[in-house]
């Protein structure tokens, strides 16, 4: 099943390449934040809607080659000032009505915390986990 809000961990540490080493997060990962919604290729005038609504982030177009007869189009939106100024304040004005309300209050306490910068730390990291 399709995500609408994620936050996810991506391992970032120092890395020794030839010639230097490049340094990493303090806490060794970036955290990783995106709203997504996901449409069939039909549905793409419905996704174009949603942009336009919004005024904010991107669509991409994800191929399939499987035994599936559209391609994929998701729009996203993944720029954090993106996140805490439109896409949260849209939901907490409209409450969602669905199981996905209860991913939005994460998502939504999640980039909180990182607007402190707490996700800098060690014990902010453990939060946002």
């Amino acid at each position: 099943m399709e995500r609408v809000f994620s936050i996810g961990f991506v391992r970032q540490s120092d890395r020794r390449e030839k010639t230097r080493t490049r340094r990493g997060y303090k806490t060794g990962y970036q955290i990783f934040h995106e709203f997504a919604v996901t449409q069939g290729e039909k549905s793409l005038k419905a996704l174009k809607k949603i942009q336009s609504f919004f005024g904010i982030g991107k669509i991409y177009l994800n191929k399939r080659y499987d035994n599936h007869t559209e391609h994929l189009y998701r729009f996203v939106v993944r720029k954090r000032e993106d996140l805490l100024s439109v896409i949260i304040p849209v939901f907490k004005e409209n409450t969602l009505r669905t199981a996905k309300h209860y991913d939005f209050e994460k998502f939504a306490r999640c980039l909180n915390l990182m607007k402190r910068d707490k996700h800098l730390t060690q014990n902010g990291l453990v939060q946002i986990a």
